[in-house]
């Protein structure tokens, strides 16, 4: 069954959060950044949510924010078990899709530049264009 992308609630916030964190915290630690609930709450307000689900079962998450040029993946995260089976290579090409069908010629995101993540975003077209501190800018040319 394909996965799909579901418009997220306010009642997914403490999901999206904690499985957030999980993820981000060791890299944070690594970087010496500061973790900061307040800010992904704020953030969660502004930007679109969808919950990524196969089948009922809810696997991870992602955010989503745009301007005139790009689609901006802000987050993308899947809970542990459902890593490396290609769940997020659908999400990154549901993505692309609705890209095109909003007219916009980028998808872009920023990763930590030793998240392991960069090998897929890679393989699903997304090259490196730029550098901010621990994070590589990466985007994908939408046809």
């Amino acid at each position: 069954m394909p996965v799909q992308l579901i418009a997220a609630s306010a009642s997914h916030r403490t999901f999206a959060r904690d499985l957030t964190r999980r993820a981000m915290l060791p890299y944070y630690r690594q970087f010496d950044l500061l973790w900061v609930e307040e800010a992904f709450d704020q953030a969660w307000d502004w930007r679109e949510q969808w919950l990524v689900v196969e089948a009922g079962q809810t696997l991870g998450f992602c955010s989503l924010s745009q301007d005139r040029q790009a689609l901006f993946i802000r987050e993308l995260h899947l809970l542990p078990a459902h890593r490396g089976q290609g769940v997020g290579s659908q999400v990154l090409e549901t993505l692309a899709d609705w890209t095109a069908q909003r007219r916009l010629p980028l998808l872009r995101l920023m990763v930590f530049q030793n998240n392991p993540a960069r090998q897929l975003y890679e393989r699903h077209g997304f090259v490196e264009v730029g550098e901010e501190g621990c994070f590589v800018r990466m985007q994908r040319v939408i046809a």
